[in-house]
């Protein structure tokens, strides 16, 4: 049982996208590019003005038996839509609400005036309010049959073509999906897979290659590792070391007491399953750390301050203490992730990050389709030693959901990394970002373009502008929108053809 918690947390690492954050003043002057670059709008009201709209989706596009349709809600801000020469922006939503995504995507924001552009928020079905069967859409397999990425790009695409004959002039308007982390997959699929419907796409933190044996599995863990070593001498050491102290104390009832009592758990410790959580909810609060080591304060999954691990490392500089003396010092460490606000009384284990995410449609998704080898062996990395078990993981999947996983799908669907065919993607990520191990970090073709960020986390470019930001993310922001704008010029060209 310790192996299926410990498989299962990877998965609750995924619904990140960016949240906004406002500035007070802009870095660097770039005449042609500048509003990626510039600080937000002082009014949030006025930069974050949609209106909600709903659309007949059917629920499934790839068979005939199945006719019926569900309301697939989707955003609308066209304060800036310049008819001539604007685009419209398509956020491809993932795994949660999208009024959180669209509250939470600066970049897009940032940008809508300078590219004259409708933006577009659309929700993933099974999330939020877009529920194929409504309240049974969870109940059982047979409903949730139709919860993959490829039925999500389908509504996409018949979306977009919606839009183009209901919104005034934009039939040759030139449509560019946006999406991170999975939203950032998707963005590149939909890409991929409707290049006659997207003229291109903004994949961040997209690892788009963590399927199969395309990346060694224990590249993620070994990521979040290295950015405690950067950011504090002994700090992994100190986190290495702390399972066995664990392990030490959990195997006597005092020491589970004493273990519940110094983590001021919510509920007390008592079967080897809680131990497995707790040691599970540990892993999974340094690598949520790793991916929201923004370089201010932010309030994304929990409250935190700017560069949290280097804060979380000050704690965690002396790795040979006796054992209750370094638990103590990993609790203060997880106590800034779960209580640098002050106000958290004690701690539940099931709760590490924000609600808005749709946990168990992305479960059920981890359990079909999108699925990540990840494993640990404690010495190139600060984890406990765990080997990648599909076997466990696929019989862990049976007994929740009746499915078992397809674990090479996604790179028979998408091209695995045989995707030089394709054009106008940009890929970017960050240096600190563990899911950037699985992403495409190089240029694959002049139009397949890699952009990484060094001191960013998970995908820092689609947060909003801060003074705080690095200039590699300045300049990233930058290049981005330059691609953008390539792509919308030979839009327009190719009109003035006809």
């Amino acid at each position: 049982e310790e192996k299926v918690v410990a498989m299962r947390i990877v998965w609750k690492f995924w619904g990140l996208l960016a949240v906004g954050v406002s500035a007070v003043a802009a870095l660097g002057s770039f005449p042609r590019l500048r509003s990626a670059s510039r600080p937000d709008p002082v009014s949030s009201s006025f930069s974050r003005s949609y209106r909600t709209c709903y659309f007949d989706q059917k629920i499934d596009h790839f068979g005939f038996a199945e006719d019926s349709t569900f309301k697939q809600r989707f955003l609308v801000a066209d304060q800036h839509w310049r008819q001539d020469d604007g685009a419209i922006l398509f956020y491809t939503g993932n795994e949660g609400d999208i009024t959180w995504f669209a509250n939470n995507t600066g970049l897009m924001w940032n940008i809508a005036e300078e590219l004259g552009a409708i933006l577009i928020f659309a929700e993933h079905r099974y999330y939020g309010e877009s529920l194929p069967f409504g309240n049974k859409s969870f109940d059982d397999a047979r409903y949730l049959n139709y919860l993959t990425s490829e039925q999500a790009l389908a509504d996409f695409a018949v979306l977009v073509q919606h839009l183009k004959k209901t919104l005034p002039e934009t039939q040759d308007t030139p449509v560019i999906a946006i999406g991170g982390s999975y939203g950032g997959m998707l963005a590149a699929w939909f890409r991929m897979k409707y290049p006659h419907v997207v003229a291109g796409a903004l994949a961040a933190s997209a690892p788009i290659w963590q399927f199969d044996d395309l990346v060694p599995c224990g590249t993620f863990y070994n990521i979040v590792t290295q950015d405690f070593q950067k950011s504090g001498n002994c700090c992994a050491e100190s986190i290495r070391n702390s399972w066995a102290a664990i392990n030490r104390l959990a195997s006597t009832v005092e020491g589970k007491r004493w273990l519940s009592c110094a983590f001021r758990l919510c509920s007390p410790l008592k079967t080897a399953q809680d131990v497995a959580t707790f040691k599970a909810w540990l892993t999974e609060t340094w690598v949520n750390l790793a991916m929201v080591d923004y370089p201010y304060q932010a309030n994304f999954l929990q409250p935190l301050p700017a560069w949290p691990i280097q804060v979380v490392c000050k704690y965690l500089q002396v790795p040979k203490l006796p054992d209750k003396a370094l638990l103590k010092n990993i609790f203060q460490a997880a106590n800034v992730y779960y209580n640098y606000s002050g106000n958290t009384s004690c701690f539940n284990l099931s709760q590490t990050a924000t609600q808005s995410l749709g946990m168990l449609g992305w479960y059920y998704q981890a359990c079909t389709e999108m699925v990540m080898p990840m494993c640990s062996d404690g010495v190139n990395d600060m984890f406990e030693p765990q080997k990648w078990d599909l076997r466990a993981y696929s019989d862990d999947c049976y007994k929740v959901w009746g499915v078992r996983p397809r674990p090479s799908w996604i790179p028979t669907s998408y091209g695995g990394k045989n995707i030089s065919s394709h054009s106008n993607i940009i890929f970017s990520n960050g240096g600190l970002d563990p899911w950037s191990g699985g992403g495409v970090t190089r240029n694959v073709t002049d139009t397949l373009v890699a952009i990484m960020i060094p001191e960013g986390a998970h995908h820092l470019d689609l947060r909003s502008n801060s003074p705080y930001d690095p200039d590699s993310v300045l300049q990233a922001r930058l290049q981005e929108v330059h691609f953008m704008k390539l792509w919308m010029k030979k839009i327009q060209q190719n009109k003035c053809r006809k």
